[in-house]
């Protein structure tokens, strides 16, 4: 059970996400779980009401009871907010950055001497508890502060500790990735729907059908490419389907999806850090 409070700044969709998935675990109490933003009241009676957890606008929070805040705002608001924190925090208290595009570097900067921070990114699956979640300690971060961080995010999913600079990377396979998966339940329902299937037995046997093989991934020895070609007879249905993939670029558009979408990961990253240093 994790024992220390943690403070969401921001109420957008992911900080829900994560907040659903933490709740729904039981690894930490809701009421150790505050919520807060600059002044939508609404939204924030209304993640109290589903999730039971604290819920303040920002200028009624007691930072001293805090000891993580997870950084949950827009990126473009994020000098405003730091400047704020500034003077409030002390040095073992841990910021923990969901920010795209937001190095912990740029962060570091625009704090007192030696605040720790955590960079990670969850994607949307943290609702369900089935994230796929990257962390970057900072530099200054003490190993203790990050192991209670992994395990407060190992509630809402998987935990990966990656290099910095991986962290584009990792955005265009995992942060952006359900979305590809999503696009390609569209086309096989689509499909089967054009073939006279009924679309609710479509999407159960879609959805069945992509999470079969996900555990297969997860609990076999086999590479992807062997557990592909145990499935492929020779001239079979399969073999057939797979071919046609590869004649219409299939293969090559994965990976320029997973390429692209990394490419502007750190295209943004170059323009927010730009833009917020130019304000500045």
């Amino acid at each position: 059970m994790i024992k220390q409070t943690i403070a969401f700044l921001g109420a957008g969709s992911m900080a829900e996400a994560m907040i659903s998935g933490m709740v729904e675990s039981g690894n930490i109490p809701a009421e150790q779980i505050i919520v807060t933003n600059r002044s939508n009241q609404e939204r924030l009676n209304h993640i109290q009401y589903k999730y039971g957890v604290r819920t303040v606008l920002k200028d009624e929070l007691n930072f001293a009871e805090v000891d993580q805040f997870i950084l949950a705002m827009k990126p473009k608001d994020i000098d405003a907010v730091l400047e704020d924190l500034k003077n409030k925090l002390n040095p073992d208290q841990v910021l923990v950055s969901v920010l795209a595009g937001i190095s912990t570097s740029y962060i570091e900067d625009r704090l007192n001497d030696r605040q720790e921070v955590v960079r990670v990114m969850p994607n949307t699956s943290s609702m369900l508890r089935e994230s796929a979640t990257a962390v970057c300690p900072g530099q200054f971060a003490d190993m203790e502060n990050v192991e209670v961080t992994k395990a407060l995010l190992r509630s809402i999913g998987e935990v990966f500790v990656i290099e910095e600079e991986k962290m584009d990377v990792f955005t265009g396979i995992a942060g952006s990735g359900p979305a590809y998966f999503y696009y390609l339940m569209e086309h096989i329902e689509e499909t089967g729907r054009s073939e006279g299937m009924d679309p609710e037995t479509l999407r159960e046997i879609g959805a069945q059908t992509l999470l079969g093989a996900a555990k297969m991934m997860l609990e076999r020895d086999e590479s992807p490419a062997e557990l592909r070609e145990n499935v492929t007879s020779p001239n079979g249905t399969t073999a057939a389907g797979l071919d046609a993939l590869a004649a219409s670029g299939g293969g090559q558009a994965i990976s320029e999806a997973v390429r692209g979408a990394a490419s502007r990961s750190k295209e943004l990253s170059a323009e927010l850090e730009g833009l917020l240093v130019g304000s500045r």
